[in-house]
């Protein structure tokens, strides 16, 4: 299997490209701004490195030859998710998993939701909601990851799923259970097509993430 991973230099893309060097044997393509530079160490036989902007779409397309599955590990505009996903249903692409926020659905609920606001706005009338519209009304097998407030934390990988029209309540999820949700979503482990899911740690019902 082949896949390609839209900011693959950020720090969840660093996480999904390890954890699927070390936990399959699929082949990467790691797309995104100076990555030859700056990952570097993770070049090899399975990992090929391209440098290029999200909005280069026909770069993106030029690489897509024999991949099956696309992670943007980037939150998008509607402007962009629309011609990604234009790129993407022309290459033939099976499998897109796409990075968002939550309360696009405006599926907020609970204690954390007054400083979600405070703090993001009104997103449910918002370029991401239209992202998400846009990803939701295509021929893709997609998942869109609602992922709130993030922290580190070395193999803290507990995380709640929540579908859409599901009350979301959770402030805070780590990156590591982000990433090995993507996994997790890529090997066939979670059985989800179609879908799009939230992403909070268990038992974080909190008034603002722990760490603020």
């Amino acid at each position: 299997m082949r896949v390609m991973i839209l900011g693959a230099a950020g720090q969840i893309g660093k996480m999904v490209t390890d954890d699927l060097l070390a936990q399959t044997n699929y082949d990467l393509i790691l797309y995104g701004r100076n990555v030859t530079t700056r990952l570097a160490d993770r070049a090899g036989e399975r990992v090929t490195l391209v440098d290029g902007m999200f909005e280069e779409v026909d770069k993106i397309k030029e690489k897509l030859t024999d991949v099956e599955a696309v992670f943007l590990s980037f939150v998008a505009g509607d402007q962009l998710m629309k011609s990604l996903v234009q790129v993407l249903e022309d290459a033939g692409v099976k499998r897109f998993i796409a990075t968002n926020i939550p309360d696009i659905y405006q599926e907020m609920t609970g204690k954390f939701t007054q400083w979600y606001h405070e703090n993001t706005g009104l997103v449910w009338d918002s370029k991401y909601r239209k992202a998400a519209d846009i990803v939701e009304a295509s021929k893709l097998d997609y998942i869109i990851l609602r992922i709130t407030w993030l922290y580190n934390q070395e193999g803290n990988t507990r995380v709640h799923i929540t579908k859409k029209g599901e009350p979301f309540v959770e402030a805070q999820v780590t990156r590591q259970a982000v990433a090995q949700t993507v996994i997790d979503l890529l090997t066939g482990k979670f059985n989800y097509h179609r879908e799009s899911l939230g992403l909070g740690e268990p038992d974080t019902e909190y008034s603002k993430p722990s760490f603020f």
